[in-house]
């Protein structure tokens, strides 16, 4: 039988916040993660999941100005 730590404690191991450790649970990220009330219970030998890099919801990605065939930069970026 695997045992089972506090969040508080994987993310002291994991350097990362508490928030960030229920994060993972709540979105399926820690296998074996289950929630007690308010508390989540992780596996003790759980790995750390790693960050896709997504670009966050609402922000547009960094554009290039654009140039007419005139060379006038235009004024939509």
């Amino acid at each position: 039988m695997m045992g089972y730590v506090k969040a508080e404690e994987m993310a002291e191991r994991w350097n990362v916040s508490l928030r960030q450790v229920q994060l993972f649970c709540k979105n399926g990220k820690i296998h074996g993660a289950e929630k007690f009330g308010t508390t989540w219970a992780v596996p003790a030998d759980a790995p750390k999941p790693t960050r896709t890099g997504k670009i966050k919801p609402g922000r547009k990605p960094k554009t290039q100005p654009t140039f007419s065939e005139s060379g006038a930069e235009d004024a939509t970026v």
